[in-house]
């Protein structure tokens, strides 16, 4: 794999990281299966793209992508904390929904954004080649939000997202008010996730309707690969381990596209996804024997 491949793969896992970290807050904090993201991950990407064509700064740019994912997540905590709906069907209701919206925003499937300023355009040109600037970048961003969930999870707010998902029953026989968790939950989660489509779109160029099909299989395996090398050693580490995660699988994806031996093609990506998530789940029990 070469140098450009490389620094490509670790660029895509740093932006799939916000995925993954938005998946762990909806899976493992709140428990909470989310499809949404889904629909979200192309919603982030298709309000950036929109707005920045339009003329406004990339940042308000991605920041009002955050609002829209934030959203998102709301509306699928509505159908299911106010009308029931199981939690599942929930986010796939609103994963549908999300495709029309996307084209809707967008008036199209796909948008360019080949010649437009993004929120990168001001770091080319330091001295750092194009190829290695994106993924610097991304990982500033990356630690910040990485810290800012932890501190956020750390809070008395925090905790009381955590005891929402780890047992509503005695959440709420303390006082937590554990629909007002679940509502504020989904919409950091999706809020990340679209942020993610927002840097996924100005780093990549372009908005596409279809750009969030399997994006919750990326952020599970990303999810699931942290926790498998990392192990359940606290908050902050688990976070770490999306990241890692996210970063590790891409380089997998690419190694093994990208290989003479085993005859792999870009239509083998899902198989490859497939094999690298069955391997990261069954890894544990071998290590123990079982």
């Amino acid at each position: 794999m070469s140098q450009i491949a490389l620094w490509g793969a670790v660029e895509l896992g740093l932006v799939y990281s916000f995925v993954a970290i938005g998946v762990y807050l909806a899976f493992r904090v709140l428990d909470f299966p989310d499809l949404t993201v889904d629909g979200s991950f192309p919603l982030g990407a298709a309000v950036t793209a929109v707005l920045i064509i339009a003329g406004v700064n990339p940042w308000i740019a991605a920041l009002c992508a955050m609002v829209a994912g934030a959203a998102a997540g709301l509306v699928t905590a509505v159908l299911n904390v106010r009308f029931k709906i199981l939690h599942l069907l929930a986010s796939i209701l609103t994963m549908i929904a999300l495709f029309s919206v996307n084209l809707r925003v967008m008036g199209r499937p796909n948008v360019a954004l080949i010649n437009e300023e993004t929120m990168l355009s001001p770091f080319f040109g330091l001295g750092l080649r194009e190829f290695m600037v994106r993924p610097i970048f991304i990982a500033v961003l990356v630690i910040i939000a990485l810290f800012a969930v932890w501190r956020f999870l750390e809070s008395d707010s925090g905790l009381a997202m955590r005891a929402t998902g780890a047992n509503p029953k005695m959440a709420r026989a303390q006082g937590v008010d554990t629909s007002r968790q679940i509502y504020l939950g989904m919409a950091i989660s999706n809020a990340l996730v679209a942020l993610g489509g927002a840097l996924f779109a100005q780093t990549n160029g372009f908005a596409d309707v279809t750009s969030g099909v399997g994006t919750i299989v990326v952020g599970l395996a990303a999810v699931i690969i942290g926790e498998t090398l990392l192990g359940a050693r606290g908050i902050l580490i688990a976070l770490i381990g999306c990241v890692i995660g996210s970063i590790i699988y891409r380089i997998a994806i690419q190694l093994a596209l990208s290989s003479d031996v085993l005859g792999l093609q870009a239509s083998d990506l899902n198989l490859v996804t497939a094999v690298l998530v069955t391997f990261a789940l069954v890894l544990p029990r071998l290590r123990r024997g079982g």
